[in-house]
């Protein structure tokens, strides 16, 4: 478990790093461009956490293609890419047409259901789902996998990882307005991130949701042998959601409104049972892919 002990190490080292140096960042961007606090704070962390995956990577020997994800043919991992893209979408879709049916998500208010804002919501959407799968999966299902994979097999390599992509969904949720930041804010700000994780019951049906989603995506990484199918998948599923929590909000009347989480309203029990249920059917299509040699090599 070396790999993942010096992983969860660089993890605390950027929470560090964010609590250090948002601070005086912050004081000489925010006048020029007005950055909020946090997002000073997340980009400080995605620097740290990128510069420090290189350098773990090299001396752990995770230096070559594969091991990040990325070692099928060309040709090949842009299909399988393009495949998940194209399940996860109408998967993703399913569970929201459950969420309408049983009325636990109301229209914003004030919302222009015009096609031109309809389709600016889902172009900046696409945008986001396309960004976060890909730095996600690079360093879940890419290098760390690979890692834990090698020392300590794949069933662990999928539940560490799953664990992991779980626990970051509460990191860098906690803001702090511009007349509140001290010289003391990036210490609360690391407080206020982890706060979520020191009452677990508060967010177990986010946390096993989203933990259940890690480990969907951590065994079609390992049915494929890249992370061509898992970019696909995330990226889709990201565009929609994305989309729901832009164009409605949860009904605070619903009787069901239990279903869904406080976390963001739209993952919880719901979507926990729903991911349940596609893994199943996604684990049967590529295992189905890598008996056929589909999914690894070109066919």
């Amino acid at each position: 478990m070396r790999t993942l002990g010096l992983f969860l190490a660089l993890i605390l080292v950027t929470l560090a790093a964010m609590a250090a140096l948002t601070y005086p960042v912050w004081l000489w961007l925010y006048p020029h461009f007005g950055f909020p606090f946090h997002r000073v704070a997340d980009r400080i962390g995605m620097l740290v956490l990128g510069a420090g995956t290189l350098v773990l990577a090299r001396r752990l020997g995770l230096w070559d293609r594969a091991s990040w994800g990325f070692g099928a043919p060309r040709a090949v991992f842009l299909r399988e890419l393009l495949i998940g893209f194209a399940l996860g979408a109408p998967l993703m879709a399913g569970v929201v047409g459950v969420m309408a049916a049983l009325h636990l998500r109301e229209w914003k208010a004030g919302l222009a259901l015009d096609a031109a804002s309809l389709t600016a919501i889902a172009g900046m959407g696409l945008l986001r789902g396309c960004a976060v799968a890909l730095i996600e999966e690079t360093f879940l299902r890419g290098v760390l996998f690979s890692g834990i994979a090698r020392e300590s097999g794949v069933r662990v390599a999928v539940l560490a990882t799953a664990i992991l992509y779980a626990i970051t969904h509460f990191v860098g949720r906690y803001h702090i307005a511009a007349d509140r930041v001290g010289p003391f804010s990036g210490l609360e700000l690391l407080a206020g991130t982890l706060s979520g994780l020191a009452h677990p019951l508060g967010i177990a049906d986010a946390f096993l949701c989203l933990a259940a989603v890690g480990a969907v995506l951590g065994l079609v990484r390992a049915l494929t042998g890249h992370i061509g199918a898992c970019l696909g998948l995330h990226a889709s599923w990201v565009w929609v959601i994305t989309f729901v929590r832009e164009t409605s909000g949860p009904d605070p009347h619903a009787p069901l409104g239990f279903l869904l989480s406080r976390f963001d309203g739209v993952v919880g029990w719901l979507v926990l049972g729903w991911t349940v249920l596609i893994g199943v059917a996604l684990g049967a299509f590529y295992r189905r892919r890598r008996a056929a040699g589909f999914a690894i090599r070109g066919g």
